[in-house]
């Protein structure tokens, strides 16, 4: 099809194509599940072989996902053909699973002019091996605090899937069935991935720009405009907070109207929701990142180490500090 030649996709010599994933201990099972189906069903449906899938780890040993459960028959890198379409599926605490060897494997794959990728968290690998700079990403939104701090300079969008040239990330969980299908689409008929959708107990496939997250408004049940602005201020400067009173003045009501909008709808003032926020990213930062502390409280818009370590205690009943505790 004419449309494969704009794919990032690499065929094998027999034109199938073969995706290849990298596992990281605590990886998200549902990520890989999501990846592998539509493939799998289409093969069935098309009555012929049009993908293939194989799994990689260091060593070919079986690894251990989040939910307890590891898959067998993995390649190492020992194996003498370099996959030409990679993703690394990671989730919980990829900074812990980062490895030189991997580093190296994936830049020989890129040198190579492999298609390499991310699902869930699997792009700190890819940005530890320096391979991101040049693409625009995505990951799931609960990394993207951590990331951000550690990678500055990366662009990373909240879509559920971005590809950008030969990169592919995406989201993660379900997600991954929706770039799945937006990927396969340029290797088979479109009448195909309806029927794949149809196997799958799906109504379609959704748009790469559709957002991870729902908005505000359906997340916090709030409706009222102002409040909503307010809010969406609040999540989008935590790192230099915003004064309560600039934030009433920026939506056009007073400061006491804005407390009770607070009260009214979230049960709480305009400032100790906001000190929440900050010290939601804080916890995450702190459990995974290795960030000093002083580093995640200045990234968390407080003065001092000394200030965020007392508004730390009074949320959580625990130290910043014990929080690293294993």
């Amino acid at each position: 099809m004419d449309a494969a030649l704009d794919s990032p996709l690499r065929a094998d010599a027999d034109g199938v194509i073969t995706f290849s994933f990298l596992l990281l201990p605590e990886y998200a099972m549902i990520s890989l599940m999501s990846a592998i189906e539509p493939l799998r069903i289409a093969n069935r449906l098309a009555g012929r072989q049009l993908f293939r899938w194989q799994c990689f780890s260091e060593e070919g040993e079986s690894v251990l996902a989040s939910n307890q459960m590891a898959l067998s028959n993995h390649l190492s890198f020992k194996h003498p053909i370099l996959p030409k379409n990679l993703l690394v599926n990671s989730s919980f605490n990829p900074q812990r699973y980062l490895s030189m060897r991997s580093i190296k494997w994936l830049q020989q794959i890129k040198r190579r002019g492999g298609c390499i990728g991310a699902l869930d968290t699997g792009c700190f690998l890819l940005a530890k091996a320096n391979l991101l700079k040049e693409h625009c990403i995505t990951m799931h939104w609960e990394a993207m605090p951590v990331f951000n701090e550690l990678y500055p300079d990366h662009r990373i969008s909240t879509d559920l899937f971005v590809v950008d040239g030969a990169c592919v990330t995406c989201a993660g969980g379900v997600a991954t069935t929706d770039m799945m299908l937006y990927l396969m689409a340029p290797f088979c008929e479109k009448s195909l991935i309806e029927q794949i959708c149809e196997q799958i107990i799906s109504r379609g496939a959704r748009e790469q720009h559709v957002a991870q997250r729902s908005a505000i408004s359906r997340r916090l049940k709030v409706h009222n405009p102002r409040l909503l602005k307010v809010l969406r201020l609040m999540e989008d400067n935590l790192v230099s907070p915003i004064a309560v009173a600039q934030l009433a003045w920026q939506v056009h009501i007073s400061l006491r109207q804005l407390e009770r909008l607070f009260s009214q709808y979230l049960q709480n003032s305009p400032r100790r929701y906001y000190i929440k926020l900050r010290l939601i990213k804080a916890r995450q930062l702190l459990r995974e990142s290795s960030l000093s502390i002083s580093q995640i409280a200045l990234g968390c818009g407080f003065s001092s180490a000394s200030q965020f370590s007392h508004s730390y205690r009074k949320q959580y009943l625990i130290a910043p500090r014990a929080e690293r505790l294993d």
